[in-house]
C-alpha cells in the first residue's frame, strides 16, 4: 500500500496492511480522521498538515482491526452472471446466456446474452449502459419540459463519487448503475439533476423544485443513501 501526500511526499506502508488506502491530506484538520469509502471500498485517512509517517502508521495500526472489520461488512465485488435476477429500470429480468444468440437484448421478462460466456458480464454492463443513455435522456428531457428548463446532453458515465451531476452549459451525467435502482428512486435522481438547471446549487428553492417534479422524493433520497451503495458491487 503506497500513500502518497499532497506535498509529493510518499508514505509506503505496503508491508505493513493488505488493503489500499486513500489519504487526503488538510490544512485545516487537526487530528487523524478515518472513515471508509463505502463506493470505492477502502479506508480514508484525512490527515493535518504537519504528520509524521510515524504517526500515521501508529494511527492505522491501532485501528486495524475496525478496519478490516468495516470492510468486510461491504458487498463483495460480483459479476452479472447467468442465470442471476436484475432490476433494470424497475422491471426485473433474469440474465440467460445464448452462445447461439448474436448481441444483447430483452424478451419478455429474460436478458438474453450471447457470444462467449466469459464475456457476459461485459457485455450486460455495456447493454446496460446504452439502455441508460437512452431512457434517461427521455426521462430527462420530459422532466425539464414540466420546469421550463433546457438540456444541451444527457450522458452516462462509470464513476464511483457520485449518482449525477449537472454543468451550468446543461450537460446531465448519470451513474449507469442508477438504472438497477427501483424506478421511484431513479425518478427521483433524475428530478434532482434537472431541478440543478434552474437551482444550481441545493437552496431551498432547489428542494422545492425537486418536490415538484417529485412529491415523496425523501423515501426514494434515503434509499440512494443507504442501499445505493450495493449497487457498486458490478465494477
Amino acid at each position: 500500500m503506497r500513500i502518497t501526500l499532497l506535498t509529493g511526499k510518499t508514505f509506503d506502508f505496503s508491508k505493513d496492511f493488505d488493503f489500499e488506502i486513500k489519504v487526503k491530506k488538510s490544512s485545516v484538520a487537526k487530528k487523524l480522521v478515518l472513515r471508509i469509502d463505502e463506493k470505492c471500498h477502502c479506508p480514508v485517512l484525512s490527515i493535518p498538515k504537519y504528520c509524521s509517517k510515524k504517526q500515521a502508521l501508529n494511527f492505522l495500526k491501532s485501528n486495524e482491526d475496525w478496519i478490516v472489520n468495516m470492510l468486510a461488512k461491504l458487498p463483495k465485488a460480483s459479476d452479472f452472471a447467468d442465470g442471476e435476477k436484475i432490476s433494470v429500470f424497475g422491471k426485473e429480468y433474469t440474465i440467460a446466456h445464448d452462445d447461439k444468440h448474436k448481441g444483447t437484448c430483452f424478451e419478455n421478462d429474460i436478458l438474453k446474452v450471447g457470444g462467449d460466456k466469459s464475456f457476459l458480464h461485459r457485455r450486460v454492463k455495456d447493454f446496460l449502459k446504452k439502455e441508460a443513455v437512452d431512457k434517461l435522456a427521455e426521462i430527462s428531457l420530459a422532466k425539464a419540459q414540466k420546469i421550463g428548463v433546457k438540456i444541451a446532453s444527457v450522458s452516462v458515465k462509470d464513476t464511483k463519487s457520485r449518482w449525477g451531476s449537472c454543468s451550468t452549459k446543461g450537460n446531465i451525467n448519470y451513474n449507469w448503475r442508477i438504472v438497477l435502482a427501483p424506478s421511484d428512486v431513479i425518478d427521483y435522481l433524475v428530478c434532482h439533476e434537472v431541478s440543478h438547471l434552474k437551482h444550481p446549487n441545493h437552496s431551498t428553492l432547489f428542494w422545492k423544485t425537486v418536490e415538484e417534479l417529485c412529491p415523496c422524493y425523501q423515501e426514494s433520497r434515503k434509499w440512494l443513501k443507504v442501499k445505493g451503495k450495493d449497487l457498486y458491487k458490478y465494477n
